[in-house]
């Protein structure tokens, strides 16, 4: 029953491998092997390579300046860092939340049996992400140092230690995220946030890791002295991996006491967790007059509750909202020396900086296409906005305006920046503010256009229209063409001739026929199109 049940977890976490939900059926035997694949390259290629550099990187010089335990202290935390992170909110939605958690409960298995089955789960899952760490620090340290039988039972035995020290740490903090979760009203913004200091902070360690190691190479030993003195516990953390028997008795002992209290505390709250149903408030019914609405501010109401709905759809499709901020904000911080730079660059064609700073400006605006996936993402249940008592282009333009009144504020705040950071004269200034205003449109009519004409209605998870449809797989990328054809025409097909008003006035009369077109085509052909989706 055991194997049944962690099987079962198992491949409902994996489902996207064997299932294709965009087309509805099981994916050919092929297609499993092509995504398994590609699985191992990232996991095992991708992340098992950094790391094993990053070991290869630290073994040796730690090793010669007598630290071989920080080399195990440093990969070994970073392993369960990575474990934990990775699992952690797996362990919310697998041991916690589960959906099926009613129908499990109610068939005549025992709860112990069912929660070691998760427990079971979110270990092996733990396990996956600490391993591509840990693994290849232990057999780096085999290779380059020792593999006697001390050193190879230390490392066999740090692995073991680190994936139950992760399903400890991941059940202590999934616990935590239950139980807020059971009393957040709107859980979306918070995986929004989480997912966005998540990929700051990993670019953040990622450009500062070069001056990192090479400070903590230069100063080993007063680092490890610290730690030895302060950190004792991590110095027998380290000395695990080195076979020491006293280090690996006592961190084994603590280890599998953590787990022992977690798991006696799992089995006192779990039956409650999964079986709660979160907060509800209790209001008194107050009768109120309703404010009546125009159609057009009801049906862009709609669009505005889907989107702050989503986190997959904030993040896939809304990053240049929060994008376009930070590139002013820097913009006001490093745009002087940014301008003196590109200046010095280009010397006499000194006109390609405000081309350069207006065409980032567009980048970073195409990271918004919130209308490619927006009709996709009626899905079955398109056929209640084409029988409401409106006309179909009031629809489109709710979807059309959405993406309009979440890019234009943004995009006006880089302009007001790039006012203060190049001395524009005012025709510049104005042909800049017509490019950018002429893109946003542009990138908004051609989106709206992908999605009426590649629309996905019979998805069965929203990230397929959102992240794995050609609709939204084209919009990003025609933005970023634009972009690039802005500058390339200008710098390498002798645009610079015209000299910059003479350019920018004729990229945004091109753009703007180009929205022209396709205005016309999506108020008459499109609102047919929509009509009989």
């Amino acid at each position: 029953m055991l194997t049944l049940l962690v099987k079962r977890q198992i491949s409902e976490i994996f489902r996207n491998y064997f299932y294709d939900a965009k087309k509805n059926r099981a994916r050919s035997k092929a297609g499993i092997i092509g995504y398994m694949a590609l699985f191992l390259v990232i996991m095992v290629g991708m992340l098992g390579g950094m790391f094993t550099f990053l070991s290869l990187t630290l073994c040796e010089p730690l090793h010669a300046a007598g630290m071989d335990w920080l080399y195990f202290v440093i990969l070994g935390l970073l392993s369960i860092l990575l474990g934990a992170f990775g699992s952690v909110f797996n362990t919310y939605s697998t041991l916690y939340m589960a959906k099926d958690n009613d129908l499990m409960l109610s068939l005549p298995i025992p709860v112990r049996l069912l929660m070691a089955a998760r427990l079971l789960t979110v270990y092996l899952l733990g396990l996956m992400y600490a391993a591509v760490v840990i693994l290849p620090a232990v057999i780096v340290y085999w290779i380059i140092v020792s593999a006697s039988a001390g050193t190879i039972l230390g490392g066999l035995l740090l692995v073991l230690l680190v994936s139950v020290f992760v399903l400890t740490l991941s059940c202590a903090l999934g616990w935590v995220v239950a139980r807020i979760s059971l009393k957040l009203r709107n859980k979306s913004f918070i995986t929004v946030v989480v997912s966005l200091a998540f990929i700051i902070g990993y670019y953040f360690f990622y450009f500062q890791a070069q001056t990192l190691i090479q400070s903590l190479v230069a100063n080993a030993a007063t680092y490890g002295a610290k730690i030895k003195g302060s950190a004792y516990p991590l110095y027998l953390f380290g000395q695990v991996g080195t076979g020491d028997p006293l280090a690996m008795l006592a961190v084994s002992a603590v280890v599998f006491a953590l787990f022992g209290l977690v798991w006696w505390l799992l089995s006192r709250s779990f039956l409650h967790i999964a079986t709660s149903s979160g907060r509800v408030a209790r209001r008194a019914y107050k009768e109120m007059p309703v404010k009546q609405r125009s159609i057009a501010s009801a049906l862009l109401s709609k669009e505005f509750s889907r989107f702050l709905a989503s986190p997959n759809y904030m993040l896939n499709c809304g990053l240049g909202v929060l994008l376009l901020p930070i590139c002013g904000a820097l913009l006001l911080w490093k745009g002087g020396m940014v301008v003196s730079v590109l200046n010095e660059i280009f010397g006499e064609r000194a006109s390609c900086t405000p081309l350069i700073l207006c065409a980032t400006v567009c980048a970073m605006a195409s990271m918004n296409d919130m209308a490619a996936p927006s009709v996709s993402l009626e899905g079955k249940s398109l056929w209640l906005a084409q029988s409401l008592p409106v006309k179909p282009w009031q629809v489109l333009q709710a979807k059309l305006n959405m993406q309009l009144l979440l890019t234009v504020p943004p995009v006006a705040f880089c302009l007001v920046c790039l006012a203060f950071v190049y001395p524009y004269t005012a025709l510049e200034m104005l042909l800049t503010a017509l490019v950018l205003f002429s893109y946003v449109l542009f990138s908004a009519l051609f989106s709206l256009f992908l999605g009426l004409e590649m629309p996905i209605l019979t998805w069965t998870n929203e990230i397929t229209p959102i992240k794995q449809s050609a609709s939204a797989a084209i919009a990003i990328f025609s933005g970023f063409g634009y972009t690039l054809l802005l500058v390339l025409g200008y710098m390498l097909l002798n645009g610079w001739k015209l000299g910059y008003v003479g350019y920018m006035s004729l990229f945004a009369a091109v753009t703007l026929l180009l929205c022209a077109g396709l205005w016309y085509w999506l108020r008459h052909q499109g609102c047919k199109r929509f009509a009989t989706l």
